[in-house]
């Protein structure tokens, strides 16, 4: 850039990450780029302006050595990332600077990470089903094609290693390309899902965007943006269907309120931000389907408490097309993926979907464990006994549904020493319902617990 086109300013404060300056010859416009410090090291992001010469930014790095009365400079671009097949089998940080050892990417086109949804003439209007190899989640709560799916739990109850078993489940079999953002990660998390999209022999479709827990607020906050930037071009332009997995949503939402805070804006409930549900919007209406491609998502929810009536819960529920929701109590029994099957739910569930047969069997399981679950406390003070005939036949069938909707996984293999299964759609539907129809009552529970298909049982109970 050429010297009479630089905007230079100066430093007025400096609390935190939040870097007010001031502009004499033209103020920078929102979501501009500004650069501090000994060679540019501090890179702040223009979030609001406090008056006609003054800005005030948040720093997506650190601002350590950063005081007032240092310049600062407009760079006049927002933050940009590369986009292309050359990203394929990368791993950036929130900038699209390579972060995996391997030689930088230069040139070529890079695009800015704020963008316009999708017009509404421009959407998809079909429904198409999202096939996982998964039986909780492809009988009770399927996946739409261009849909965004949450999968909400507390601390511990599996959203990362279902995550983990998605991306081996789906991208071996998924012709497009998958992105994956992590917001807030772990780096031991980062490390681990690059080894096994490695060994799983998929890295070669596949780009990792890393926003670590370790990072500024701005950083993590925006790293969502980036990696949808990515996948977007290779809706529009490679005309490619893209799975997006995003693992964190809620340390976006955390990442928001930090800067709010910082910002000096009066929270709102329970302490966060007041433009949560706008933040929340503009990165969830991003991802959707058109006629030439879809953007899937699926989003790993962390739910403070295990509280669902959290803000951070309740605006995430309202973007979902299938809510898979999973609960600490089938943690704690062994029952894995550990998948409510009650509270799970899709908006594909329906005939005009799924079909009549699917719908059936769906609403049949759902009406079998519910009736177990009334009967619950019963069986707790009275015992089984005291049941009548048909009502322990609903127990018997809700425990054997229950113990067939297990499922061991491949990326736990190295744990479990049980071989990882991938069930057709089919194959998970036939199992319900010949369970439905009393044809394994004779055989024992455990005869169910962790297969593949239900033919798997017969093997099972004669080994048993």
């Amino acid at each position: 850039m050429p010297d009479s086109a630089l905007n230079a300013g100066v430093v007025e404060a400096v609390r935190g990450s939040v870097v007010d300056a001031t502009f004499c010859d033209r103020i920078p416009s929102i979501f501009h780029v500004l650069t501090a410090g000994e060679n540019g090291r501090v890179v702040i992001e223009v979030v609001s302006h406090l008056d006609a010469r003054t800005v005030r930014g948040i720093a997506l790095t650190s601002t350590r050595g950063l005081s007032r009365g240092s310049a600062i400079l407009d760079t006049q671009q927002t933050l940009t990332v590369p986009v292309g097949e050359r990203v394929l089998g990368r791993v950036f940080d929130v900038f699209g600077k390579v972060i995996d050892g391997k030689p930088p990417i230069d040139g070529g086109e890079w695009r800015s990470i704020h963008a316009a949804p999708v017009p509404l003439m421009r959407r998809a209007t079909t429904s198409e089903l999202f096939v996982t190899g998964i039986k909780a989640i492809d009988v009770l709560a399927p996946l739409e094609r261009g849909g965004k799916s949450g999968l909400f739990g507390g601390a511990g109850v599996g959203k990362t290693v279902l995550i983990m078993e998605l991306i081996h489940n789906v991208i071996g079999h998924h012709s497009g390309v998958s992105v994956f953002c992590g917001i807030g990660e772990r780096c031991r998390e980062g490390e681990e899902l690059y080894r096994e999209i490695q060994a799983a022999g998929v890295l070669d479709k596949t780009v990792l965007v890393f926003g670590q827990m370790n990072e500024p607020p701005g950083s993590r906050f925006r790293v969502g943006h980036s990696a949808l930037t990515m996948a977007e071009y290779f809706r529009d332009d490679g005309r490619q269907d893209v799975l997006l997995l995003i693992d964190n949503i809620f340390r976006f939402i955390q990442a928001g309120s930090e800067v709010s805070g910082l910002m000096g804006q009066l929270p709102s409930r329970l302490g966060y931000q007041p433009t949560l549900g706008t933040e929340l919007a503009d990165l969830e209406e991003r991802i959707c389907n058109t006629a030439t491609g879809a953007i899937t998502s699926v989003q790993a929810v962390y739910v403070p408490a295990d509280d669902f009536s959290d803000p951070s819960a309740v605006h995430t529920f309202s973007h979902l097309s299938a809510s898979i929701v999973l609960s600490r109590k089938r943690a704690s029994e062994g029952l894995y993926p550990a998948i409510d099957l009650l509270k799970s739910s899709s908006k594909l569930l329906s005939p005009q979907i799924v079909g009549l047969r699917h719908y059936r069997i769906a609403q049949e399981i759902r009406k079998t464990l519910a009736g177990y679950e009334e009967l619950k406390d019963i069986i707790a003070m009275l015992g089984l006994e005291e049941l009548s005939q048909d009502d322990r036949s609903t127990v018997y069938r809700a425990r054997r549904l229950e113990r067939f909707l297990t499922q061991p996984f491949f990326v736990t293999e190295q744990f479990t020493n049980q071989s990882g299964r991938l069930v057709k759609i089919e194959d998970a539907l036939d199992g319900c319902e010949r369970i439905l129809n009393d044809e394994f009552a004779k055989y024992p529970e455990q005869a169910l617990y962790m297969i593949g298909g239900i033919d798997e049982a017969r093997k099972e109970a004669k080994t048993s």
